[in-house]
């Protein structure tokens, strides 16, 4: 597995799309609803790297088998926090370590940017809940109904922090 830094997504804008469709398809819990028009994954995508949002993929025999992104706080008084958003792991590269190195790329540039704080949501019940635990995040709470679901229903999600 390589972990690249992308400063465009020019070169990869499809197979991002796809790996959103893929995920949003599996039932994560990322902002969209499936059935998730290509069109819709591409133009999210082709917005995703800015001066304040840092974009990583992961890559595995040539092919994108997740990403995260580091949005960095530019509120004057939020410059010392970042928000972990958009973990995604491919379905067929599950349970290979990828979500946790991408983790541990997003936590090591936050520290670059001298960020003291990290903070992400997730959906509650998500094996992702054990995977920030790991990683030293802290649940700060829980909002009940917070994100509708695929079935039309509406999920908890649960807030975490991480001082560093």
């Amino acid at each position: 597995m390589k972990i690249e830094e992308l400063h465009s997504t020019v070169e990869y804008t499809n197979q991002l799309a796809e790996l959103l469709i893929r995920v949003v398809d599996d039932g994560a819990s990322v902002g969209f609803l499936p059935p998730l028009e290509k069109r819709r994954a591409v133009a999210y995508w082709k917005k995703a790297v800015t001066p304040d949002s840092v974009l990583w993929i992961a890559k595995q025999n040539g092919w994108i088998a997740g990403s995260v992104q580091l949005h960095l706080c530019t509120k004057q008084n939020g410059r010392h926090r970042a928000e972990i958003c958009k973990l995604v792991t491919d379905p067929a590269f599950r349970r290979q370590g990828i979500a946790r190195s991408l983790m541990q790329k997003a936590i090591d540039r936050a520290k670059q940017e001298g960020r003291s704080l990290l903070m992400l949501d997730t959906r509650e019940g998500d094996p992702s809940n054990f995977l920030y635990t790991s990683l030293g995040f802290a649940e700060a709470g829980r909002i009940p109904a917070y994100a509708e679901s695929a079935d039309g229903g509406f999920d908890a999600s649960v807030f975490y922090y991480k001082k560093l």
